[in-house]
């Protein structure tokens, strides 16, 4: 099964917008079509950036504690390894980098442009929208 990080960026955005390509990756995890791959350290990057006034005004209290719940009783909970240095634009962004490594994670899922140009091997960085092609092929 594949097995995959996804960045911040696509949980926030997936709460925001529950139609659009994000929310559908995460119905897809819901789903079972790949293992969500998280750690201490994303899912509390995840509670912080929600926390935020511009977009705890968008999202009810209730969405964010059964995401987190959900994430804490179904993902596969990985440590929090060391980052390297990465990606040389936006080091916040090595913490990813590393959890996918140590974890053995095939894909991260990012729509963060630093991450995307990063060239792997593996994990392979993928945006959302390839995922779902990706998850659309593995059928």
């Amino acid at each position: 099964m594949l097995r995959v990080v996804l960045d911040v960026n696509v949980l926030v955005s997936a709460l925001l917008r529950r139609d659009g390509t994000p929310a559908n990756v995460l119905r897809a995890w819901e789903n079972g079509l790949y293992e969500f791959i998280a750690s201490a350290g994303l899912l509390s990057e995840l509670e912080r950036v929600l926390r935020r006034p511009h977009i705890a005004r968008s999202i009810a209290p209730n969405t964010v504690v059964d995401l987190v719940a959900n994430i804490q009783r179904d993902a596969v909970l990985g440590d929090d390894p060391p980052a390297e240095r990465y990606v040389r634009s936006d080091p916040d962004d090595d913490c990813l980098v590393a959890l996918a490594l140590a974890a053995g994670a095939h894909v991260i899922v990012s729509g963060d442009k630093a991450l995307l140009a990063l060239d792997l091997d593996r994990p392979r960085i993928l945006t959302p929208r390839d995922l779902l092609t990706v998850l659309a092929q593995v059928d």
